[in-house]
């Protein structure tokens, strides 16, 4: 179930070489809630159809098999991957909420990082070449 605390205190801006990042706008611990996002399901004829398009760059593979994706609102699908993340995702398939968590300890104008391939110490190759620093 969604939080029902404001959310987030986060700003999004540009970042040379990566494009746009979100950045803490307070210090956050680890466990803290930064953002709940709600998520718009795609079902697998979708998931394949918006793969062809920029927007698959920004979907979340979604559904308990992981079958579908889901496009996520608010600053859920701006947050860039890191090997070294501060932050984790954790989806709620259920009630379609995808929930930012702190990591590792995050201080106020530093950027926000998730590892895409769900596990922190996930180090598995993605689709695009990683830039870890700015």
């Amino acid at each position: 179930m969604l939080d029902t605390r404001i959310y987030p205190l986060v700003q999004v801006c540009h970042i040379n070489l990566k494009g746009r990042g979100v950045f803490a706008l307070k210090d956050y611990e680890k466990g803290e809630i930064i953002e709940q996002c709600h998520v718009i399901v795609l079902d697998e004829s979708d998931t394949e159809k918006i793969s062809q398009t920029k927007l698959g760059d920004y979907c979340y593979t979604w559904g308990k098999d992981n079958t579908g994706s889901a496009i996520v609102l608010g600053n859920g699908s701006l947050y860039n991957h890191s090997y070294q993340p501060n932050a984790v995702y954790e989806k709620d398939i259920d009630n379609a909420i995808l929930t930012i968590r702190c990591y590792l300890p995050i201080k106020a104008q530093e950027e926000i990082t998730i590892n895409y391939n769900g596990n922190p110490s996930d180090i598995t190759c993605v689709w695009f070449e990683v830039i870890e620093k700015s």
